[in-house]
């Protein structure tokens, strides 16, 4: 009896192990990034960088690292894949911009936060242009980056829109037109000179024109 009963903690630790064992197992797996992942972050980085249109299926595959059979099981083709990854590049930013909007007190502060956003994005290394502007660049008529830009611009002008309804102001559809110009003057000038200043001047006009 009395070995018996000893033996009992013993089993009650290895089952212990193996349950541990097993959970960080699942958490490695639940980590690791699908064939889909892979191919939306290669394309992400080839198409951002290099262009859409300069970069073939086989280098996406190829950074992905993964069999050439998992891009035509996640995507149609790379119609389809350029959707995704215009798709992903657009829901990042609405996410930067709202988290900034958010944090401003105002219909005033929450515009000027937008511009913020902008320089926050401008200062990154990374940068080298929206990725719309240069996709609509290369886009063949009725390509899926006219849609995806199309959506895109919709977005831009719907939340400066929605901004400036929120103020004491005659004409708040005129305002948010001249505010979409600064913007996307800023964008410009921040890609053609390599400076993130632009965001700082395109915010001080904004601030004018919301003034006036």
């Amino acid at each position: 009896m009395v070995g018996h009963s000893r033996s009992r903690p013993r089993a009650s630790i290895i089952l212990d192990r193996s349950v541990c064992y097993d959970r960080d197992m699942v958490a490695q797996l639940e980590k690791k990034p699908s064939p889909r992942q892979k191919l939306l972050a290669a394309a992400d980085e080839l198409f951002y960088n290099e262009g859409i249109h300069a970069v073939g299926i086989d280098r996406v595959i190829e950074r992905a690292g993964v069999a050439r059979g998992s891009l035509y099981y996640n995507f149609s083709g790379k119609d389809d894949l350029i959707k995704e990854y215009l798709l992903g590049r657009h829901a990042r930013w609405t996410g930067r911009v709202d988290e900034r909007v958010a944090k401003a007190n105002g219909p005033a502060e929450k515009i000027l936060a937008v511009f913020d956003a902008l320089g926050a994005l401008f200062a990154e290394p990374s940068y080298r242009g929206c990725a719309f502007v240069n996709a609509i660049a290369e886009a063949k008529v009725d390509g899926p980056e006219t849609h995806a830009a199309a959506h895109f611009r919709s977005w831009l002008h719907a939340l400066f829109g929605d901004l400036t309804a929120e103020l004491p102001v005659e004409n708040p559809l005129e305002l948010a037109d001249q505010l979409v110009i600064l913007y996307d003057g800023a964008v410009a000038g921040a890609q053609m000179d390599s400076s993130p200043k632009a965001a700082a001047t395109a915010k001080t006009l904004a601030s004018m024109i919301i003034g006036a």
